[in-house]
């Protein structure tokens, strides 16, 4: 995009851009989050990070949506804990989660009730063929990630994995978009307005149309 119009750019100037604004993006989307469903598929898969291999963490519900994520640069016990806690703190309580067969998870699971943090009601249950949603959804980042020059950090990880999950949930319409222009708005409009700035858009409030307000709370840094 940006040759096309005879700017030069360094991929690490982009990059330097997802590190900074990913973080503020996943924030101000959050407000328009559906809920997703309460049969969770559970499951990690593996990216290389600095030359050594991490751990991510995923889950979707029965329909395919995004619930989290969580890297780590252990497959254990307190690494699944750590994304189920991450889980539930911006997710409603499931009423199933489907886990794959390696024991750590489903101690991890066995544990979190045993201390109370997950309801003893949430049923656990093993089925590979019922983790294939799952399974299928890891290649939607891991597709992502592979033309990538290699992630230098875990830091740098966590983050460019948190907008690649932002905008596979925007595809997915795991947000609110009614609240952000309705259907006939552009993708341009909606991202304005998902950022306190609405051009062109009719303001519930007034039912007026404003061509030109924008919160000066998201403008750049100069």
């Amino acid at each position: 995009m940006m040759s096309e119009r005879g700017i030069g750019i360094a991929h690490t100037t982009i990059l330097r851009w997802v590190q900074h604004y990913t973080p503020e993006f996943e924030k101000r989307w959050e407000r328009y989050a559906r809920s997703t469903g309460g049969s969770w598929r559970m499951d990690e898969t593996y990216i290389r990070v600095k030359g050594e291999w991490m751990y991510l963490y995923r889950a979707v519900d029965k329909a395919g949506k995004t619930v989290d994520f969580y890297l780590s640069r252990k497959r254990d016990v307190n690494a699944a804990k750590a994304f189920l806690h991450k889980a539930l703190k911006g997710q409603r309580i499931p009423a199933k989660i489907t886990l794959d067969a390696y024991a750590a998870s489903q101690r991890a699971v066995a544990e979190l009730k045993a201390s109370g943090e997950l309801p003893k009601r949430v049923r656990v249950r093993t089925s590979k063929y019922l983790n294939n949603p799952i399974e299928q959804d890891h290649r939607r980042v891991k597709q992502r990630l592979r033309p990538m020059l290699g992630l230098k950090s875990f830091r740098t990880a966590t983050v460019v994995i948190g907008g690649i999950e932002l905008a596979e949930k925007i595809k997915k319409g795991q947000f609110k978009i009614g609240k952000l222009g309705g259907r006939s708005a552009t993708m341009p409009n909606i991202w304005q307005a998902a950022f306190g700035c609405l051009t062109g858009i009719t303001l519930r409030s007034t039912g007026k149309t404003n061509r030109n307000w924008c919160s000066s709370e998201f403008a750049p840094e100069p």
